[in-house]
């Protein structure tokens, strides 16, 4: 199958790394791609994904028929410890939701390990 999507620079280390010290990756996606599609995308490159969040998902059990919108990512309710993003509306929501995002921005050549230490950090604190 060929994608038209492309994964960052830098993702593969990163997901083997964070692989490597026993760290869940999950994809949350407002995108309403299928869950096979992403896992295949991301399979295609070698990335083992342990779970992933399309937008149907979010809809059905983050919104859930709630009246008042919730945000477009919400990851407390999957006790998502760390949530990267490269949208500033998430951070936000992150904020007033009580979440913790790290904001990527266009690539650097150090992004990659500013996440690995950020969740190293989280991961720290977690076994205490």
């Amino acid at each position: 199958m060929i994608y038209k999507e492309r994964l960052r620079l830098g993702t593969i280390e990163l997901f083997r790394k964070l692989q490597s010290e026993g760290i869940e990756t999950w994809i949350y996606t407002t995108s309403f791609r299928t869950e096979k599609y992403i896992r295949h995308l991301f399979g295609h490159y070698g990335i083992k994904v342990d779970q992933i969040i399309n937008g149907s998902r979010h809809k059905k059990e983050v919104q859930a028929g709630k009246k008042e919108p919730m945000p477009s990512k919400y990851p407390a309710k999957y006790r998502i410890d760390l949530h990267i993003d490269d949208d500033p509306s998430v951070m936000q929501n992150g904020k007033v939701y009580g979440f913790k995002v790290f904001l990527v921005g266009p690539p650097d050549n150090e992004w990659g390990d500013k996440i690995l230490q950020e969740a190293m950090r989280i991961k720290c604190i977690m076994n205490k």
